[in-house]
């Protein structure tokens, strides 16, 4: 900590340069968790520094994604728990990456907040750290910007940037999907961080209690939609090992209608069998008390469908196997077909 930084006038105007120290402090017994063998650098520096192992790549490419948390952070602040939307920021990125296949190296946060409360910004960071583990990469650098007037004293925004690499000639690409090929499912554990807009009308978070226990979700409104993206990293890079994979879709904002298509080519279409689906009861909750359609449910949240994989159909066993031992409950959702909708839920 540098003791001899210290500005009065600066904390007059509403910001305190020591409150970030301190939180870098608390923060670091976290961060050393996310630590690999690439990491060239400490906390503090200007930039971090990664070191590329090109083993066994031949033409490298690097991969990066950028996302935030969105207004999910809002149930944050009601909730007042804050140690799980890191996970949510690193798995809206990672997530993102490992569509084209890519191993995700390292991650960079951003927290800009009305008054740095060093204790709160040490839990984001766990979180944080938390999806670093859980994807692999390292958290090697971040930012924490204390902005008085611009946001509430007990509000803050959160968001993250990811790189990671992948051999050209494993890029995943749509060029050879055809016909035939199987859509395989990759559980959500909730809304994840989209569609969160519509879950606080729906729910009028502002104005109701959503910290009251709700039978059909076994939790909490507050709690069941606090549950953090899941991250699918390890997973997916497992089945990349043993299974020719030809699509990937995170399925993010804009759900099924907007997400599944980004990895179909023109002329091929992705047939869902709707009751096939797992639906999780938070959906059919946000459904019946908002007065949703279907069609709108499914064009604005995952429904119980993180990620859709399409590989070949006589790889479909062996895929749902993998999946399975890597603690997934994998399972086929539809196929693909020629048409030029591009997906039909039928």
């Amino acid at each position: 900590m540098n003791l001899q930084s210290k500005s009065d006038s600066y904390a007059a105007a509403g910001v305190d340069i020591t409150a970030g120290y301190k939180a870098v402090e608390l923060m670091k017994q976290h961060i050393a968790k996310t630590m690999t063998k690439g990491v060239c650098s400490d906390v503090g520096g200007f930039g971090g520094l990664f070191e590329l192992d090109l083993e066994g790549i031949s033409k490298p490419v690097l991969v990066s994604g950028t996302d935030g948390v969105g207004t999910k952070l809002k149930i944050a602040f009601i909730m007042d728990k804050h140690d799980t939307v890191g996970i949510d920021c690193v798995a809206m990125c990672v997530n993102d990456i490992i569509c084209s296949g890519a191993k995700p190296l390292f991650f960079l946060d951003y927290i800009a907040c009305g008054k740095n409360v060093p204790e709160r910004i040490a839990d984001i960071v766990k979180g944080v750290c938390e999806g670093c583990v859980q994807s692999g990469a390292a958290l090697i650098g971040g930012e924490t910007a204390e902005m008085p007037g611009f946001y509430p004293v007990d509000e803050y925004d959160l968001a993250g940037y990811c790189t990671g690499v992948v051999d050209k000639s494993k890029i995943i690409d749509n060029k050879q999907m055809q016909s035939g090929d199987v859509i395989i499912a990759l559980p959500s554990s909730g809304v994840h961080s989209n569609g969160f807009s519509l879950v606080r009308k729906v729910f009028d978070v502002e104005n109701k209690d959503i910290k009251t226990f709700v039978p059909e979700l076994s939790a909490s409104i507050g709690e069941t939609l606090l549950t953090p993206t899941k991250i699918y990293v390890k997973s997916v890079l497992a089945l990349l090992e043993q299974v020719k994979v030809k699509g990937i879709s995170h399925i993010t904002g804009g759900g099924f209608y907007e997400n599944i298509p980004r990895s179909i080519p023109d002329g091929m279409c992705a047939k869902i069998e709707k009751s096939a689906v797992q639906i999780l009861p938070i959906f059919d909750l946000i459904a019946k008390v908002g007065g949703i359609s279907e069609r709108d449910m499914f064009n604005t949240f995952n429904m119980g469908v993180g990620m859709s994989i399409v590989i070949p159909k006589e790889d479909a066993d062996k895929a749902l196997t993998i999946l399975k031992g890597c603690g997934e409950n994998a399972y086929i959702i539809g196929e693909i077909c020629e048409n030029s909708d591009k997906i039909i839920l039928a």
